[in-house]
């Protein structure tokens, strides 16, 4: 299969909301749907694309022996994408995730690089030294990508098997990636209400230590630390 046009599935802020619904698990269709602001005419087109493109796949699924048969989608792919634009250089990788094979202490020396190179050959030598370099945090964030990519995935299953609560773990899942969040942001990004979010992260708060002041949620790591000692 071809490379998935990234830029092109990224462009659409639908399509990302809707990525980031089934990384916290598969969906069907009008679960999908209610989750965000657009009718599902749009959410079945933006689907549809993402599935041309390689990057979901979808599949029918029965719910018991008397429920419905469903379409479900789920993430075809497991790729960290590098990306820079500046006025001399757009350049892009994509990086294939698996389980990372080993870890080892890496050191990173940068003082070695020549940093004002002043004949045209020192200059192309300095360029080719520095992409070496470039090699070497690239396969660091291949195996951290990995790992971390196997360590969400293990949350998920344990939290589903332990708890149960899809909201709650939908919150833990972006606190995880993305620090902290503002009760709106959290709103906005799961589709659902101040006021349920905030019950959601209070009872998450019960299983996860977090620290909530006014509307910023993010992980207590301090009593994350104490839980782990007992």
């Amino acid at each position: 299969m071809s490379e998935p046009d990234i830029f092109y599935i990224l462009g659409n802020k639908v399509r990302r909301d809707l990525l980031s619904h089934l990384t916290c698990t598969e969906c069907y269709f009008s679960l999908l749907s209610s989750k965000v602001n657009v009718s599902s005419t749009a959410v079945s087109k933006h689907l549809k694309i993402m599935e041309r493109e390689g990057v979901l796949k979808s599949y029918e699924k029965g719910e018991g022996f008397i429920g419905p048969t469903r379409k479900y989608y789920s993430i075809a792919v497991s790729k960290t994408f590098l990306v820079s634009i500046t006025p001399n250089i757009f350049w892009y990788k994509s990086l294939e995730l698996d389980s990372p094979e080993r870890f080892e202490r890496f050191e990173l020396r940068l003082n070695n690089l020549d940093k004002s190179p002043k004949s045209l050959h020192s200059m192309v030598k300095a360029f080719i030294d520095a992409n070496k370099k470039l090699d070497q945090v690239i396969e660091v964030l291949k195996t951290i990508e990995s790992y971390r990519n196997k360590l969400m995935k293990s949350i998920k299953e344990r939290y589903l098997k332990e708890i149960g609560d899809m909201t709650q773990l939908a919150i833990l899942h972006y606190l995880l990636l993305y620090k902290k969040a503002t009760v709106e942001e959290l709103s906005d990004v799961l589709n659902l209400k101040e006021r349920e979010i905030k019950e959601k992260a209070e009872e998450l708060s019960r299983v996860i230590p977090l620290s909530i002041k006014e509307n910023l949620i993010e992980i207590d790591e301090e009593g994350l630390r104490r839980k782990e000692t007992k």
